[in-house]
């Protein structure tokens, strides 16, 4: 998976443009009508800010209705957000979709698809795996052999995955495995003629009204399946609520209650911790929740739950490690708090939770305005040595109008304007994956330290920035909030020369 690691900074003068307005928003009501009482939503926001602080949107819908709605700014309603593995479910769709239309089965061996990348001597256990094992997460692969695929790979991700040995008689052993979900995406696209994102387009994506996904691809135009997948959290509200009616949108079948029964339905047992929402069991790329729920969820806190019985679905896009603490939240206030019945207005409530949902924001970088030192390193270049993340200098100038980081990396030049006790949008951030769109906000927090915090709001990732200044030399320091696997979030720390 591609992860930021916070190496190097760009700006551009011209953002990216934000995805333009869904063509029909889903209808808004009043949560007392439909049930729920505005003290238990603010009760899970407070808790929320308490307890993880890391949300960056949330979205309630009830019997078809948003309820309430709100983003952590940067975090903003028309900004897509990176979902990582709850693009599977997606292409669980996509499967689905292939399935009704006759395409393919679930009941396919996987082998014949690939014939061109089979090994001189398939096992058995190779041979005897089907697309159902694949969705199940059931493919019968080791864990420890599961560690040697790369999505970096420079042969075919299809041929390194018939090369992994299978341990396991498929459909026998529960083991997550994103390159799975690849193959599932290789076979739709091998099955129908087209990448799962352009097939899903007139599908599933225009039906919704969700307008301008994007999907991130394999070398070989393959959609990666398992994650790379950006919506707006409206979108992942709509994807829920399509499977909450049983794929029926707007009077029209998308998708047939049979899969949506069998995708969200025990495929696999994962496990027997009832306190656990790891070990309820997966279906086909959703996981099963306790209290009857269901989900599809990625890296960092990406959620679409869907409930079934309240007819409620929760969006919720966030960078966190704590994933069972959100959904904790989810439970014991959204859940708990949900009735059968409207309830009678409650104005005063009402205004609170109003209040709350707007005024929401992720903390911006706290500290004073100047320090006495900021005349005399103001707009100084620091020139770093050779260093893994290709930082080759940077520069922070202090002024009336406000704080730019001023950065040279890989050879081009960026600026990054950083509020002051606010977040101020318009720079962008390079990345291992790409540049991405960041909002900024600094401070001095010693006589001699300026901190940044740039926040990628397309992603769950923000970066602090630490610029200790010696005069003629800096200590900069680079830290992430969440990252991937064994990836650490703190860098090693640059030290920069002043040029003369």
């Amino acid at each position: 998976m591609k992860q930021v690691l916070a190496l190097s900074l760009l700006a551009c003068a011209s953002a990216v443009p934000a995805g333009s307005q869904p063509r029909s928003e889903l209808p808004r009501s009043s949560p007392e009508a439909q049930g729920i009482p505005p003290s238990a939503i603010l009760a899970f926001l407070e808790a929320a800010e308490e307890r993880i602080d890391a949300l960056h949107s949330f979205m309630l819908v009830r019997h078809g209705n948003v309820v309430a709605e709100g983003w952590w700014s940067p975090y903003g309603k028309d900004d897509p957000h990176m979902l990582f593995s709850l693009s599977k479910s997606f292409t669980s769709t996509a499967v689905g979709m292939a399935v009704a239309e006759r395409r393919l089965s679930v009941d396919d061996a996987v082998l014949p698809y690939f014939s061109e990348d089979a090994p001189p001597d398939p096992s058995d256990n190779l041979k005897a795996m089907r697309v159902r094992d694949l969705l199940a997460m059931s493919t019968g692969h080791h864990a420890d052999d599961l560690e040697k695929f790369s999505f970096a790979a420079e042969e075919r991700l299809t041929k390194a995955f018939l090369a992994l040995p299978v341990a396991h008689k498929p459909g026998t052993h529960f083991l997550y495995n994103t390159p799975a979900t690849y193959m599932l995406s290789a076979i739709v696209q091998k099955a129908t003629g087209a990448p799962v994102l352009d097939y899903l387009r007139p599908r599933l994506f225009d039906p919704l009204g969700i307008e301008n996904p994007s999907w991130e691809a394999s070398p070989q135009g393959i959609t990666l399946g398992g994650y790379g997948l950006s919506v707006r959290t409206e979108d992942i509200a709509r994807f829920g609520q399509l499977y909450l009616q049983e794929g029926l949108w707007r009077g029209k079948r998308l998708l047939p209650a049979e899969w949506v029964a069998a995708a969200t339905a025990r495929q696999t047992s994962n496990g027997s911790n009832p306190t656990s929402d790891w070990d309820q069991g997966y279906g086909y790329q959703f996981w099963r929740c306790r209290h009857g729920l269901y989900r599809g969820d990625g890296a960092f806190g990406q959620f679409c739950i869907v409930m079934p019985e309240q007819d409620a679905v929760v969006a919720i896009t966030s960078g966190t490690r704590d994933m069972q603490g959100v959904m904790n939240l989810v439970w014991d206030h959204i859940l708990a708090g949900m009735r059968k019945t409207p309830l009678p207005p409650d104005p005063k409530a009402r205004r609170a939770l109003d209040r709350k949902l707007a005024g929401l924001s992720l903390r911006p970088q706290t500290g004073t305005g100047s320090a006495p030192m900021a005349a005399e390193v103001s707009g100084k270049r620091y020139v770093f040595p050779a260093n893994d993340d290709k930082a080759e200098s940077v520069a922070v100038e202090f002024g009336a109008e406000g704080t730019t980081i001023v950065a040279r990396n890989g050879g081009r030049e960026s600026r990054v304007p950083c509020g002051r006790g606010e977040w101020r949008k318009g720079g962008t951030l390079v990345t291992n994956g790409g540049p991405q769109r960041v909002a900024a906000s600094g401070a001095w927090t010693a006589e001699d330290t300026y901190t940044a915090r740039l926040c990628s709001y397309e992603t769950p990732f923000v970066v602090t920035l630490t610029f200790q200044f010696k005069s003629d030399e800096l200590l900069f320091d680079v830290e992430y909030n969440v990252a991937l696997g064994k990836t650490p979030t703190k860098r090693p720390r640059l030290v920069g020369q002043a040029s003369p």
